[in-house]
């Protein structure tokens, strides 16, 4: 018996039938998975990736991606625990790891998650002062992302890491900031030049006492700074003359108002 003898009725009847296998067929890629509602009802585990059939209109289909997805976190304004008001945004990344439960337990689950991380960065960063949220944010990231973890997991999403990307100050704190940082340059340099004349002052004071019971070492020192005027190319030289040499000669050219002019 061939095609041609069989009834046309029962020909378009066949051809429906192919037609709607054909249509039931659906092809998966491998990071998709595909939640399956039959009569309203979620098959237990979800389909793919590759070849699936989904039977219209008895089922019908969520595609699930599994790659992770990246949620830009819009500014938001947060008064820090010192009260300084500042502009801070972030990035979430996150990836599904229950197709059933992102589909059933949640509406959108990208959405809700964006929520979440909006209402916990305020919350986290308001509890810390500002030179914290500036030197350690490394441990506020992992902070933030361990509460929306805790948050998405019921609905089978995983954060996977939430990165703090920009924290925006006022202009009046930028510039009190610069003012803060140039009085603390101006202190250590202080304090350096201080130290330096101290130690300055203690190798004069152990310079000293060393000549003093050495005379001789004063001549020596003398001589030294003679010889490095004289090395310059000077035609004038300074020669220090001590006080009491003065008084020595006025005493022998018995000058009055001298203690050797005196009876």
């Amino acid at each position: 018996m061939s095609v041609n003898d069989l009834p046309i009725p029962l020909l378009i009847l066949i051809a429906i039938v192919v037609l709607y296998l054909l249509n039931s067929i659906k092809i998966l890629r491998e990071y998709e998975r595909a939640v399956i509602f039959r009569l309203g009802r979620a098959l237990p585990a979800p389909k793919g990736p590759g070849i699936i059939l989904v039977f219209r209109p008895l089922d019908q289909m969520v595609r699930i991606s599994l790659r992770q997805e990246v949620l830009e976190v819009p500014p938001q304004d947060v008064i820090t625990r010192d009260n300084v008001t500042i502009k801070v945004n972030a990035v979430v990344t996150l990836y599904v790891v229950n197709p059933n439960d992102a589909a059933i337990k949640v509406a959108n689950y990208v959405y809700q998650t964006s929520q979440f991380a909006q209402t916990t960065l305020r919350s986290v960063l308001g509890e810390v002062e500002l030179d914290e949220v500036l030197s350690h944010r490394d441990k506020l990231n992992l902070r933030i992302q361990t509460i929306i973890d805790q948050r998405t997991e019921p609905f089978g999403v995983k954060v996977i890491s939430v990165e703090v990307k920009q924290v925006d100050l006022s202009e009046q704190l930028l510039r009190a900031m610069a003012r803060q940082a140039e009085a603390e340059r101006d202190k250590r340099s202080k304090i350096i030049h201080a130290e330096g004349e101290f130690n300055a002052a203690q190798k004069l004071v152990d310079a000293a006492t060393l000549m003093a019971t050495q005379p001789m070492t004063l001549q020596l020192r003398y001589l030294q700074t003679l010889a490095d005027i004289g090395a310059e190319k000077n035609t004038t030289i300074v020669f220090p003359l001590p006080i009491e040499m003065l008084t020595l000669f006025n005493r022998l050219a018995g000058v009055p108002g001298s203690a050797a002019g005196r009876p």
